[in-house]
């Protein structure tokens, strides 16, 4: 868990630095509003064989969300908001506002039911490191309409 722990702490300090991946590009996911994201960061994680560490950087405009989602089977994944203010809504709970510093768990298999900037005048990132399967290459998958 401390080996964990200490690979998020290196994935904050990375950004925007990406490693074995170059010229990452920015994606919109289908049905998000002024959202984007870039990944920023890729490592195997020594010691646990087909296991790796991916970043990626969540940047929301104004009014900026993305629609409801799960995300790879094996993630856990540690967010932090660097900027702005974000609302975010777990498995139906209540839906939670995170500020700058502030962060949360997604355990494998929950559902984010909201993920917006909870600004229609500012700007909001958030800095999500993904502890997932090698072979889960898809790491957002949007609820089906």
């Amino acid at each position: 868990m401390k080996a964990i722990l200490g690979a998020f702490a290196l994935v904050a300090m990375t950004v925007p630095a990406m490693a074995h991946d170059s010229a990452p590009a920015a994606t919109q996911l289908a049905g998000a509003k002024n959202a984007t994201v870039t990944p920023v960061y890729r490592q195997p994680i020594p010691g646990m064989p087909g296991k790796s560490l991916k970043g990626v950087l969540v940047e929301y405009g104004p009014g900026g969300y993305s629609p409801s989602h799960r995300h790879a089977a094996s993630a856990l994944i540690y967010a932090t908001v660097l900027e702005g203010e974000v609302r975010c809504q777990l498995n139906g709970g209540p839906v939670k506002t995170y500020r700058a510093g502030e962060n949360w768990t997604e355990m494998p298999g929950d559902h984010h039911g909201v993920s917006a900037n909870a600004s229609e005048t500012k700007p909001a990132k958030v800095l999500a490191v993904f502890v997932v399967d090698d072979t889960d290459t898809v790491l957002t998958i949007p609820d089906a309409k």
